[in-house]
């Protein structure tokens, strides 16, 4: 278990050092729902900690994953879920396209993230707050959770289904 959480510091460390980059390239998005996706983990971070609320990391190929496409239109796309999601969580983007290309910065810093919370498939939705270290020198992921598209749900009704699974996972007590 230890090594498990080196191994996450140390990739940690790297997206880290990768995403002061990226401060100049940081792209939050209006996808046009009134939802604020950022790119830059280190700014969501920022404002995750200003706010007290968790990052809500979306892994996702946005240009090429079937059920991508279908989390965003089933759920992101609700008033149910863009209500909670500016209420409760920072969102974070975590691009994979196939079609497109992100910047070197960009790429390295998702295929970290990628790694660091071994997502192996999308969509893949992780719950989690980001800490660092009294002495600055790494950082922490206080995970809370992670999630799909909800499996089981009602058809026409899938935000409700991942919303209450989200909640639960929102539920768990912040570390001291």
């Amino acid at each position: 278990m230890k090594t498990i959480k080196t191994i996450k510091t140390i990739t940690l460390l790297v997206f880290l050092f990768l995403g002061t980059l990226l401060k100049a390239q940081n792209k939050a998005e209006d996808k046009s729902n009134g939802l604020l996706w950022h790119t830059d983990i280190l700014k969501a971070n920022e404002i995750s900690k200003t706010s007290g609320k968790p990052l809500f990391a979306f892994f996702t190929g946005s240009d090429w994953c079937g059920w991508c496409r279908k989390l965003q239109n089933d759920v992101f796309s609700k008033p149910e879920f863009i209500s909670w999601a500016k209420k409760n969580v920072i969102l974070l983007e975590l691009d994979f396209p196939r079609g497109k290309t992100l910047s070197p910065e960009l790429t390295q810093q998702n295929n970290s993230l990628q790694q660091t919370f071994q997502v192996s498939g999308y969509p893949t939705v992780w719950l989690f707050y980001l800490n660092q270290s009294s002495d600055a020198a790494k950082y922490d992921i206080e995970a809370l959770g992670s999630l799909g598209y909800p499996q089981g749900s009602v058809k026409g009704k899938e935000e409700v289904k991942f919303l209450s699974d989200a909640k639960s996972y929102l539920a768990k007590k912040r570390k001291s």
